[in-house]
């Protein structure tokens, strides 16, 4: 447990030369004092403690492991630049089992006993649907990497926030138009059956339709499914492209089943690669994924393109050229998905340092400062690539990935612009209380 601190608040007063050589003389006396040099000097060096809500157990577990690492490297890398505005960052971790009811409790441990500055990393859509209501009761600022449209829609507070990573409404219209242009015009979709499988549901159909392909089928599955062949004769006949995505630890399972149940001869497909995170597409059962797509929101393995800002993230965070751990070739990555913790503690730096952060008090600066954000270079702090911050609301837009199976790699074939990804919304958080 990390040692609980107070912050010395001072307040703003009109400075007369009277004033001032009466203020020389109390520093003169405190001067005498060294227990108060020693608290100054405490205050002022005292860490920025960041709350990592993270998914160490649950059905998101695989992916709080790299959201983990990719945040502590990101915190080392700002800490070895100087940390924010002068002081380190301290991460504090608390895990929240992928599940909803204890997100919030991990949400108020954070403000009540840990007294964090913010809260940070939230993957699984529910889970950040069950905490945000404690975040904005607490006024503590909540810096999600989840995807999931709950940020944007506008149905959670003014004090959550998604900056570090695109959400799927975004996402599916950049891809859509190149499915029913390059893959097939008659799609079925199977997904989770929760809020971050109906994104895909509600908002894939729109673009699909506008390029002239059809969504013949929908096929929801539950979250906590094991085994999936007695859904596969619910997809149309007509169906030429199967467009997939499921998550948790049956994956594998899922993709393997797919494979048995169409052999070679079945529709074409194209996956979101969370049916495929954390999982090495050269696993026994998969060799029917050649020549398939995948959506990537950053490329698993090295392009030959790649930038050295994408080239440096990846040594820091600790993946080779295939995406996998560097001290573990077995230890496939989730790497179209963590980079958002990289990039969102670089945007919490970026908002703190143009708020002047102090504390807790600067919260509600904070909250604006992060709102009046517009654009992010690709660099170091992005190395997913260029993106777009709409301060109104709360999200991120960027670019998308896609990628073909191709002699056992993930090869990028096609990169969408920003614009494709944008959507007209009347969502505007900023006319909320803080």
């Amino acid at each position: 447990m990390t040692e609980k601190r107070t912050s010395l608040i001072l307040p703003k007063t009109t400075i007369t030369r009277r004033g001032a050589l009466k203020g020389l003389a109390a520093g003169a006396a405190i001067g005498l004092a060294p227990g108060y040099v020693r608290y100054a000097q405490a205050q002022s060096s005292a860490p920025i403690k960041i709350g990592f809500q993270a998914h160490r157990t649950g059905i998101g577990a695989a992916y709080g492991r790299w959201y983990e690492r990719t945040t502590m490297a990101a915190a080392k890398a700002i800490n070895d630049a100087g940390g924010i505005n002068g002081r380190p960052i301290e991460i504090i971790t608390e895990d929240d089992g992928t599940d909803p009811a204890r997100g919030a409790e991990v949400v108020e441990k954070f403000a009540r006993q840990h007294n964090v500055d913010v809260a940070y990393g939230t993957l699984f859509s529910h889970v950040v649907v069950g905490s945000a209501p404690a975040a904005g009761e607490l006024k503590l600022p909540y810096y999600v990497v989840s995807e999931g449209y709950h940020v944007a829609s506008g149905s959670l507070n003014r004090y959550v926030f998604q900056p570090g990573i695109t959400d799927v409404r975004s996402q599916v219209r950049a891809v859509g138009p190149w499915i029913a242009n390059n893959v097939g015009k008659k799609i079925t979709l199977v997904f989770p059956d929760y809020a971050f499988g109906h994104d895909h549901r509600d908002y894939f159909p729109e673009k699909f339709k506008e390029a002239g392909g059809e969504v013949v089928g929908m096929v929801p599955i539950p979250p906590t499914e094991s085994s999936f062949t007695r859904y596969f004769p619910q997809i149309p006949a007509s169906t030429e492209v199967i467009y997939h995505v499921m998550v948790g630890p049956a994956v594998l399972t899922f993709v393997k089943e797919l494979g048995e149940f169409y052999g070679t001869g079945g529709p074409k497909l194209f996956g979101f690669i969370d049916s495929l995170e954390a999982v090495d597409i050269n696993s026994p059962g998969l060799e029917f994924l050649d020549g398939t797509y995948f959506w990537e929101g950053s490329p698993r393995y090295l392009q030959a393109d790649a930038s050295d800002a994408q080239k440096a993230y990846r040594a820091a965070v600790g993946i080779d050229d295939n995406g996998a751990s560097v001290n573990d070739a077995k230890d496939v990555s989730t790497a179209a998905h963590m980079y958002g913790c990289w990039e969102t503690l670089y945007v919490i730096k970026q908002a703190m340092e143009a708020a002047g952060y102090q504390g807790p008090q600067d919260r509600a600066k904070l909250v604006e400062a992060t709102e009046a954000l517009t654009d992010f270079a690709e660099g170091p702090e992005h190395p997913q690539g260029a993106k777009r911050f709409n301060g109104k609301t709360h999200q991120v837009y960027g670019s998308q990935y896609i990628s073909q199976v191709s002699g056992g790699k993930l090869n990028v074939v096609h990169k969408t612009a920003i614009e494709d990804g944008l959507y007209d919304t009347d969502v505007d958080y900023t006319t909320k209380p803080l």
